[in-house]
């Protein structure tokens, strides 16, 4: 039997979800499986995978063959490095724990940099926010502006009509 690891859609419309299982090859993409080996949702920045990596290395070392975006997100995690490093300890290259450590450099010098990126994303909305209230500032100090000369222009128009007004109302008074 051909084994594949590949993508089993989920969620809704518009707003996919996907689980990573095992699958026989000729089985559709969203029917039987042998097993669940994680899940993907791609609608999250950056993208989020919860692999289980010891089942995922389980089964790349035994022959299943990944469609091409299982193959990357299986790279991104790691899974054919650590198969790489396995393959040098059989040929003697160097010894487990020395493979442990290359890998768990690896996975810190990757985490650094999703800290990173994620951190720019973080200044980025930051800077956005701040710019977008710059902006409506200003839009409400020029509508402040306007209503307060559309003030001062009433209050002389009251000024003005106000005197004409007031010996009209002392002539009647005095009769």
């Amino acid at each position: 039997m051909a084994t594949k690891i590949r993508l089993q859609r989920g969620g809704r419309k518009g707003y996919a979800f996907y689980s990573i299982v095992i699958a026989d090859a000729r089985a559709p993409r969203d029917g039987r499986f042998t097993e669940k080996i994680g899940s993907y949702n791609p609608n999250t920045n950056p993208a989020t995978v919860d692999l289980n990596f010891d089942r995922a290395l389980y089964w790349v070392e035994v022959g299943a063959q990944p469609t091409d975006t299982v193959r990357n997100i299986l790279s991104r995690e790691g899974v054919y490095l650590m198969k790489h490093l396995k393959g040098g300890v059989k040929k003697g290259a160097f010894d487990e724990a020395t493979a442990q450590r290359k890998f768990d450099a690896w996975k810190a010098d990757k985490q650094r940099g999703l800290d990173k990126v994620a951190a720019e994303v973080a200044k980025s909305k930051k800077d956005a926010a701040e710019k977008a209230l710059a902006e409506e500032k200003k839009v409400n100090e020029a509508i402040a502006k306007k209503v307060a000369e559309k003030k001062a222009a009433a209050v002389a128009e009251a000024e003005v009509e106000a005197p004409a007004e007031a010996p009209a109302e002392e002539a009647p008074a005095e009769a």
